[in-house]
Parts: structure tokens; C-alpha cells; sequence
């Protein structure tokens, strides 16, 4: 759970947000036994092997889970992959971002949203297949085809490894899209019997409008912040667009595993960025009382902008010109500090920004605290430097500062960035 890596959780769990066949409900059906589950991956098997153009290696193992059970699986999860310091300064990044409310409790709201829509996961721990009991049998095999998929893409590359990765989050999301997208994609095959419906751009808008009202329906994610809602929907939908493009392009005799995975959300959003822009790395140069560091890339960026504008939706839109960047959070005695170097691609980008977001940015009000935004140049490239801490910082007099590094492809060359 997606940087928002832990609202990637919740892609990587199974929270199918496909709902093509919601306007099919009539009275409630009986729930499907243990031989039923088995029968229905049974029968899903070809189908989902045509869909991908990869073969299972060995059928996934199948089993019934409660809603208990599931729910302790969640919590261990969360705990292993998101420790309190690690959950602690992810919380207080979007807290000093302004996107999420300072009252707020990170961890209670994900458990929540994880209760709320899991129907069935894949668990790469255990390469097994597993069903909520209680699911809606009318949607029990779109959940199924969903995450045999995640079964089929365990047998061909490291899905821990990549779950794993922490050095850059922004990085994370892309290739979670990528996994989430190629199930989302495939899964549509699979209940289309084969149909080419995803070609058609209609189809597209369609889905969009259904994911989008299909997971407002649902209490606890109506309520939660824009950067938790987009967030979860961000692999889904953006990943299964940049699947469709893949499947044009000139590419599409391959799949975007291994070095062939994009490396930002920029390249997920506007897939012609995929062949030709690889972001810039930035690191932190000098020690540090660090709490939190990472990336915030495109997609939270659209996220940030929205919020700044009052927003209640991420729009679609031209990109906007990002290049790379890096946030630091750290420990002062008045309170957390936030350091945050953004690069454009070209000085018309970073002007449109600063001159369209910049002033909400010096204007973020926080009590005891004080904002710096400035322009600078790092490599040749115009950069922004935002900065919220205590008025009473020391640092105000020798604000850290960040060096640009080779992309080496892995997040670049401190493996401990972001942990």
C-alpha cells in the first residue's frame, strides 16, 4: 500500500475496482463452497493464458478465506512492509504536503479501506490464490481472473522484489501500474470472451466514469482523502491505458518486465515519454536528522495541484513538464521540516508551475511555521525549492541542498533512500 507506497497495498491485495457487470445483482446468490472457487479458476485458466500470451507454469493453489482471516493477513502485511517509523514518516509527509489532515490516523484508514474491498488476493508469499467466502459470487470471477493474472506474473518475474522496492516510490507506482494494468487489461479479455472491446475509446471513458462511481459508492473511500482515492485507483486505471497503448506500439511483440519497465508515472500517464524521458535522480548531499525521504513524481504532483486548487478530482491534462524530484522530511525540536527540489524539463515548465501553484505554495499556512520557494539551476535544468519548517529551524541559514546523480535504473545509487 503505493510515497504512498502503502496505498499501493491495497492494488497489490486485490482491490479490484473493475465493475462491468455491477448492473447484474438481483437477489443475493447463494456464496460459492471451496469445490465451486476451484471449479471457476478451473475454468478461467485457458481464458487467462490467451488473454496474457503466457503459460502457467504450475495452476495456482485456491483457498477460502473469512473476513477475519483476511483481515489479520492485511495487518501482518502492512506491519512488515510499513513499520511504525516508516508509516510515522509517510504520515507526516502528506501531512506537511497538506494532504492529509493533521488528525488523521494512516494506518486505522488503510485497515479500514483494505476490509472494505478486498474480495480475493494473490499472496506472492505463499504463491496462492486466495477468496473471501463471503464475496458476491456475480463478481467472484472477475476478482478470480483478476488475480490469477497476479499468479501468472508471480511464475515470470519478482513481484516481491518489486512490491520491496523503497528506494523510489514514484518508480514503485509505475511498475505497480504495470502489474495492475496488464491484470486489468486481461481481466476485460477474459469477460469479453475475447472481444477486442478495449480498442474502441469509448470504451475507455466508460470505464473511467464506472471505476470512479463504483468505488464512491463505497463508505470509507468516499471519505478519504483525494491522495489515498487517487492513489488506489491510479494502478487500475492508468496502468490498464498504458497496457492498451503497449499493445500498439512498437513493443507490443514484448511485455514491460524486467529493463522494459517504465521508471516514473510520468511514462504510465503519457506513454510517449516511455521512449524517449528517463527522469533525472536527485540525492541529498551532507548528514542529516532524517525522518522521511522519497519521491513524489507525476502522479502525486497532480494530486498536490489539485489539492492547491480546491479541487476535489486529479484532472487529465498535457504533462507538466516534470523532470525529477525528491522531498526530504526531518527532525527539528519545533516540529517536522519539509525540503522538497522539483526539476522541470525546460524553464517554460517550471514557470507555468511556479506562477500557477507557487503562490498557494508560499501561502500554506501552518502555525509556528514559515514557507521558502525559490528558483534555482542544478545540471543546466531549471529547479524549484520548497521549503515549510518552524520558523524557529536552524537550517533556515543552511537549507540542505541535492546533487543530481546518473539514473542508474534501480532508483539510483544510495539503495537506502525513501526507507
Amino acid at each position: 500500500m503505493r510515497s504512498h507506497e502503502t496505498f499501493r497495498l491495497l492494488a497489490f491485495f486485490g482491490v479490484t475496482t473493475l465493475i462491468l457487470l455491477s448492473g447484474c445483482r438481483g437477489d443475493a446468490p447463494s456464496k460459492p463452497g471451496a469445490e465451486a472457487v476451484e471449479r471457476l479458476v478451473d475454468s478461467l485458466q485457458a481464458p487467462v493464458q490467451r488473454a496474457t500470451g503466457l503459460g502457467f507454469k504450475q495452476r495456482p493453489r485456491v483457498a477460502l478465506r473469512t473476513r477475519e482471516q483476511v483481515r489479520a493477513y492485511l495487518i501482518r502485511k502492512l506491519d512488515e512492509q510499513l513499520p511504525p517509523a516508516k508509516l510515522r514518516g509517510l504520515e507526516t509527509t502528506y501531512k506537511l504536503f497538506g494532504l492529509l489532515p493533521d488528525t488523521l490516523q494512516l494506518r486505522s484508514l488503510l485497515l479500514d479501506l483494505y476490509t472494505e474491498q478486498v474480495a480475493g488476493y494473490y499472496d506472492p508469499d505463499s504463491s496462492a490464490l486466495f477468496a473471501v467466502g463471503d464475496a458476491d459470487p456475480s463478481q467472484l470471477r472477475l476478482v478470480l481472473a483478476h488475480e490469477m493474472i497476479h499468479a501468472l506474473q508471480g511464475q515470470y518475474i519478482p513481484l516481491d522484489s518489486i512490491l520491496y522496492e523503497t528506494s523510489n516510490n514514484d518508480r514503485l507506482t509505475a511498475a505497480q501500474a504495470v502489474l495492475e494494468g496488464q491484470a486489468t487489461l486481461a481481466s476485460i479479455e477474459v469477460l469479453a470472451s475475447g472481444q477486442d472491446v478495449t480498442s474502441n475509446p469509448e470504451f475507455w471513458d466508460l470505464y473511467r466514469q464506472q471505476v470512479r462511481q463504483q468505488q464512491s459508492s463505497m463508505p470509507v473511500f468516499a471519505k478519504a482523502p483525494l491522495i489515498v482515492r487517487e492513489a488506489l485507483i491510479f494502478p487500475y486505471l492508468a496502468g490498464a491505458e498504458f497496457m492498451q497503448w503497449w499493445k500498439t506500439s512498437p513493443l507490443k511483440d514484448t511485455v514491460p518486465y524486467g529493463p522494459r519497465m517504465p521508471v516514473s508515472t510520468e511514462q504510465i500517464l503519457f506513454p510517449d515519454r516511455y521512449l524517449r524521458d528517463t527522469p533525472v535522480h536527485l540525492s541529498f548531499t551532507g548528514p542529516s536528522d532524517r525522518i522521511y525521504e522519497d519521491v513524489l513524481g507525476e502522479s502525486e504532483i497532480r494530486v498536490l495541484m489539485a489539492h492547491l486548487s480546491g479541487r476535489s478530482e486529479v484532472r487529465a491534462g498535457t504533462p507538466t513538464g516534470w523532470a525529477g524530484d525528491r522531498y526530504r522530511v526531518l527532525a527539528t525540536p519545533s516540529g517536522p521540516a519539509l525540503v522538497w527540489y522539483l526539476v522541470w524539463d525546460d524553464k517554460r515548465s517550471a514557470e507555468r508551475f511556479t506562477w500557477g501553484y507557487g503562490g498557494k505554495l508560499r501561502q500554506t499556512s501552518r502555525e509556528g511555521y514559515r514557507t521558502l520557494l525559490e528558483s534555482l539551476e542544478l545540471g543546466g535544468k531549471p529547479v524549484m525549492r520548497y521549503v515549510l519548517a518552524p520558523i524557529q529551524w536552524e537550517g533556515w541559514g543552511d537549507v540542505p541542498m541535492v546533487r543530481i546523480e546518473k539514473y542508474d535504473g534501480k532508483g539510483g545509487k544510495d539503495g537506502k533512500d525513501g526507507e
